[in-house]
């Protein structure tokens, strides 16, 4: 599916037909490589997005498909854009999406051995858990009533 809203035009197409129509876009005069991201789509799955252009005539379109959840894979597009690598780099450690082919999976930019996935919905934020959430407006308002904000356990589900 392709729509055109305030004059980007956005196509959606299946997670097998990435590689292919990358390297169509690249054949139509797409020459330069503007970012690759994604965004947990929750049920749906994880889904990538990636911006390319045109510098000849300032045409620009992006590309999203959704890969599952627990075995996300792409091909790499390092082959049609080389500055694709550190794009792909930073979505593999943050959504856990395996990019097949990539010639530098190494981390970019978690310690060693870190666990988890960042940008998930699922990843608990430790700092949320350790310390009281701001928003009380007056000294010793009392946080009952206020909602739990997302991501942190209920009591006593937090462990170490």
């Amino acid at each position: 599916m392709t729509t055109d809203a305030f004059g980007t035009v956005t196509s959606d197409i299946a997670a097998a037909e990435w590689a292919s129509t990358a390297a169509g876009l690249r054949a139509d005069g797409y020459d330069f490589f503007d970012w690759l991201s994604a965004y947990d789509d929750g049920p749906a799955g994880i889904a990538v997005v990636m911006r390319v252009m045109s510098a000849v005539d300032h045409r620009a379109i992006l590309l999203r498909t959704r890969v599952d959840r627990e075995a996300g894979r792409l091909p790499t597009l390092t082959p049609v854009w080389p500055g694709a690598a550190w794009h792909e780099r930073e979505t593999t450690e943050m959504f856990g999406i395996e990019f097949e082919g990539h010639p530098d999976p190494r981390p970019l930019l978690l310690p060693e051995g870190f666990q988890g996935h960042p940008l998930r919905k699922e990843f608990v934020l430790a700092s949320r858990a350790a310390k009281e959430w701001p928003g009380a407006k007056e000294p010793g308002e009392s946080v009952a009533g206020r909602k739990r904000p997302l991501g942190v356990p209920k009591s006593g589900e937090w462990s170490s």
